[in-house]
C-alpha cells in the first residue's frame, strides 16, 4: 500500500512509506504482548519491562486491559475478528458511497 501526501515529491512519499513500514514492523504481535504480560504477572517490574521492550507504561496498561486474562488462541481470534470487522466496515463505507452517488445521479433532471 502506497500512501501519498498532498504536494509531496516521490522521494518524500517513499520516505514516508518506509517510516510507516518501520512502525508496523516495530509493533509487537499478540503473542509477544501476551509474553510481556506474563512476565509482569510473574513479578517483573513494569518500568523494567517498558525499558527492555521499548514501550510506555501507558501502552502496557492498555495491553493489560485489552489482552489481560486471554490465552494465545483467544488473542489471535480477537485479532482475526478485528481484521474482519475492519474489512466489513470498509465494504459498507464503499457501498454507502456508491448508493449516494447513484442517488445523486438519479436526482438530476435530464
Amino acid at each position: 500500500m502506497r500512501l501519498v501526501t498532498k504536494g509531496a515529491s516521490p522521494a518524500e512519499a517513499t520516505e514516508f512509506d518506509e517510516k510507516v513500514s518501520r512502525i508496523r514492523q516495530l509493533s509487537p504481535d499478540v503473542v509477544e504482548i501476551l509474553k510481556i504480560l506474563k512476565e509482569a504477572e510473574a513479578g517483573a517490574k513494569i518500568a523494567d519491562l517498558c525499558r527492555k521492550y521499548g514501550f510506555s507504561e501507558q501502552t502496557y496498561y492498555r495491553w493489560k486491559s485489552k489482552y489481560g486474562g486471554m490465552d494465545i488462541n483467544e488473542a489471535r481470534r480477537l485479532k482475526q475478528l478485528e481484521e474482519e470487522n475492519r474489512r466489513l466496515k470498509k465494504a459498507v463505507a464503499d457501498l454507502t458511497l456508491d448508493v449516494q452517488i447513484l442517488k445523486e445521479i438519479n436526482s438530476r433532471k435530464w
